[in-house]
């Protein structure tokens, strides 16, 4: 039980990799608020998970909205622990100049913007705490790119550079900020990474992934909770790569 007695927010927590976080934290004994833009599958996972979850609806990119979970997290909780920056999205892959605008938008807000408003709402309470832990889910893609998701691959190698920026500042208030870079997994964005979910596809990414398999939530919530754990409480400023040998 690694996390008994700690509290914790995931966003995007009611699927693909945040599902997946959420399950391991409860399971090693944290109680965990599982926020989404999804309201009612945020509702239906905290219900099946018992009484340690709770659901939040989200808008990660909206500031009022994010104060608010932050709000009601303290409310159920008293105290937050652990905040899980998993929330994310990708723009159709294509060559860099022929992305949308709004898209582009989107996959920077989502990615990025989010970052710096769950800070605002929750880094001033972990300051007066002395303690705290903030895990940002960045990708490979902020390290290896590939070709055709330019502006995502920014993206998440801006929450990169968030991440060690945030550890160095953070640091003397008591609060660790890490980071882990997942390889393209079985989660609803795979088919965006992809262009398209076909037999030739899936085994043109596997060729890149020297242990031959995508990415699990499991994955993702052993290593995230490791870095959220005391067992890490040396480690901050890292970004975690959980890819397989992707990015050798």
């Amino acid at each position: 039980m690694r996390l008994a007695g700690k509290t914790a927010i995931v966003t995007g927590g009611a699927s693909g990799f945040g599902a997946g976080i959420v399950r391991k934290f409860l399971a090693e004994g944290a109680r965990v608020m599982i926020a989404d833009i999804n309201g009612d599958a945020a509702a239906q996972m905290a219900d099946d998970m018992g009484d340690a979850a709770v659901a939040q609806t989200v808008d990660v990119a909206n500031g009022d909205s994010v104060q608010a979970m932050a709000d009601a997290a303290l409310a159920a909780f008293g105290h937050l622990d652990i905040l899980v920056n998993n929330a994310g999205v990708c723009h159709q892959p294509g060559p860099l100049e022929d992305v949308a605008e709004d898209e582009f938008d989107r996959t920077l807000i989502v990615n990025a913007k989010s970052v710096y408003l769950t800070a605002r709402a929750l880094v001033p309470h972990m300051k007066s705490r002395k303690a705290g832990t903030i895990l940002n889910v960045a990708s490979t893609a902020g390290v290896s790119p590939r070709p055709n998701l330019n502006w995502y691959n920014a993206s998440k190698g801006w929450m990169i550079t968030a991440t060690k920026t945030m550890a160095i500042e953070l640091a003397p208030s008591g609060v660790r900020v890490n980071a882990i870079n997942p390889v393209a997994g079985e989660t609803p964005l795979l088919k965006t990474f992809m262009g398209e979910d076909t037999p030739e596809m899936r085994a043109k990414f596997l060729s890149t992934i020297p242990l031959g398999r995508f990415s699990q939530p499991e994955d993702m919530g052993n290593a995230a909770c490791f870095l959220c754990s005391d067992e890490a409480n040396m480690i901050t400023g890292v970004a975690m790569e959980v890819d397989g040998g992707r990015c050798i």
